[in-house]
């Protein structure tokens, strides 16, 4: 095997090994720095939310009345408030969703589904856990989903979900005295979930990693090419000179043309003291006829 294929195969095979490990490397630091992304936006979000909660509650509920035309005025509840008001996001942006459910809500269309279920399950059972981040594979791709936890803090909220009896007549008229009924001071009810879809975040992660994989391999195939260029000029070709000057010698030939490679390397150094070689052979030879 040449000194070419051996140097080549040591440079291939490191080009490979520091290919691959960066291809592994950069690929989780995309996928991470995606899921980071998506995951400040779902707490920008969810923060918009919970201030359009603390508005309703603070500023509306005063304001307007419990009953319109012999029904229970929603809006007066921050939960639809905020759920409302996410429809928008929605509608502009599929796979969105904003929801607060609880395990026994007065409004059935706010039951927690199973996963949901689990979620608010985890918060009661650690009190102190006050944030969880849940991937999903959903219909529509891979979804964070942002939780946290609802807690009874108020006693004005057991006014309308501690007995059927206690609670506005207009209330138990709209929504019935079965559900929603017994929540307790400082008892997690629910739990504020965000859903935000991770399918386009993953793609321009995937894209921008494709992207610098061909980046890197066009850097790797140059250095390739340089080094062997280098190796070719600096080394192959002064040592075929040599090694051509050497045997020429070896097999008695006279008048063989000196080589010195210019320069103060190794290669250099090699063909000036061979080159001194020849002429004290020479110059020996000469002395024996």
């Amino acid at each position: 095997m040449s000194l070419r294929a051996k140097f080549n195969l040591v440079i291939l095979a490191a080009i490979a090994a520091g290919f691959l490990i960066a291809a592994v490397v950069v690929n989780r630091v995309f996928n991470d720095n995606a899921r980071d992304q998506v995951l400040q936006n779902a707490r920008i979000m969810m923060t918009a939310a919970n201030a359009i909660r603390k508005y309703t509650a603070g500023e509306l509920v005063s304001l307007l009345p419990m009953e319109h035309n012999g029904k229970f005025v929603p809006e007066t509840v921050p939960a639809y408030a905020a759920q409302k008001n996410f429809r928008d996001v929605q509608t502009a942006f599929a796979g969105y969703t904003y929801r607060e459910p609880a395990l026994n809500p007065t409004n059935l269309s706010d039951r927690a589904q199973d996963w949901e279920a689990d979620i608010i399950g985890l918060f009661r059972n650690e009190a102190g856990k006050d944030e969880l981040v849940v991937e999903r594979d959903t219909p529509v791709g891979p979804t964070l989903n942002l939780a946290r936890p609802i807690v009874i803090r108020d006693e004005a909220c057991l006014t309308c979900h501690s007995t059927p009896a206690a609670a506005p007549a207009i209330l138990t008229k709209t929504y019935g005295s079965t559900n929603g009924f017994g929540w307790k001071l400082n008892e997690t009810i629910g739990a504020q979930v965000l859903s935000v879809p991770m399918a386009v975040p993953f793609k321009l992660a995937h894209d921008a990693y494709v992207t610098f994989l061909l980046i890197l391999a066009g850097i790797f195939a140059i250095v390739f090419v340089v080094l062997n260029l280098l190796l070719h000029y600096l080394v192959i070709t002064p040592v075929k000179r040599v090694s051509a000057m050497a045997d020429a010698v070896s097999l008695g030939e006279e008048n063989v043309e000196a080589y010195i490679k210019p320069g103060k390397d190794e290669i250099s150094s090699l063909s000036v003291s061979f080159n001194r070689m020849r002429e004290s052979l020479k110059h020996a030879m000469e002395m024996i006829k």
